[in-house]
């Protein structure tokens, strides 16, 4: 196996063990427990797993029949609502019985990861932004996992103990400095960052050179939950050195599409 084939296989099998994660809190929900509003505005816990099913089903698509994938892009950037075509993806899905919707996410997140351990080396995949190596969608995927997973596990009072897992998200928060800026119309800074990250191993993760001017420094679990605006700053334990640092803490955000809305402070 090549050392791209075996990166595929790692990541993969970590969005598996994501996914078994975020399972594990869902599968025994009664019908009320599907219904419980997430911090996410007007989702409930079956709009955030409606989600993830359409979307592991589109990236199934995409990673196997790149025509199919580009008439689905079409049909969304051209569609009545753009602007909503996911939420309605996921307003779609909610509205199923709840044994049919879990079925439906295992049934899409387990052939997406026979799809993508089958991907050819070199082969990007289309997507709704740039094409993606396997690896990356993988990663993308484990992302949203997790952030959509933070959700429920808030609605439900569960706190998910952070797993290397982590690494995966920070990496693409590192990677997506440059993309925060482009979507809020900004001028990103031609000098690199500096990330200083604690692991919950007790390691420190490390991005960027180290005489950088500006330094981001902290939790890694803060740092993820920065960059998929899962918690606002002002509730994270995250250090910003320099003028640049502290501009891009503001609008940090490692998904694709338009700026987010962010999430207000807890217990404002």
């Amino acid at each position: 196996m090549s050392d791209a084939r075996s990166a595929v296989h790692q990541v993969v099998a970590d969005l598996e063990a994501e996914s078994a994660q975020l399972d594990a809190l869902v599968a025994d929900l009664d019908d009320a427990g599907w219904a419980t509003p997430t911090p996410a505005e007007g989702w409930t816990v079956a709009h955030q797993i409606s989600h993830l099913a359409w979307t592991d089903e589109v990236a199934t698509i995409a990673a196997t029949d790149a025509e199919k994938f580009t008439a689905l892009l079409t049909e969304a950037l051209q569609g009545a609502s753009p602007e909503t075509y996911v939420d309605d993806a996921a307003e779609a899905g909610a509205g199923a019985p709840a044994e049919e919707l879990l079925a439906r996410w295992r049934k899409a997140r387990g052939e997406l990861a026979d799809a993508l351990r089958n991907v050819a080396d070199g082969v990007k995949i289309p997507w709704f932004g740039p094409p993606m190596s396997a690896a990356s969608m993988a990663t993308a995927r484990l992302m949203e996992t997790w952030a959509h997973g933070l959700d429920v596990a808030d609605a439900l009072g569960v706190t998910i103990l952070p797993t290397e897992r982590l690494r995966h998200i920070a990496h693409i928060g590192v990677r997506t400095r440059d993309f925060a800026y482009m979507v809020n119309g900004k001028t990103a800074p031609a000098e690199p960052f500096r990330y200083e990250l604690a692991a919950p191993s007790g390691e420190t993760w490390t991005w960027g050179p180290e005489d950088a001017s500006n330094i981001v420094r902290g939790s890694a679990l803060d740092f993820c939950s920065l960059v998929t605006q899962r918690r606002a700053r002002a509730d994270l334990d995250l250090e910003f050195i320099g003028d640049d640092a502290v501009e891009w803490s503001g609008i940090a955000q490692c998904f694709a599409g338009p700026p987010g809305s962010g999430r207000e402070p807890r217990g404002a």
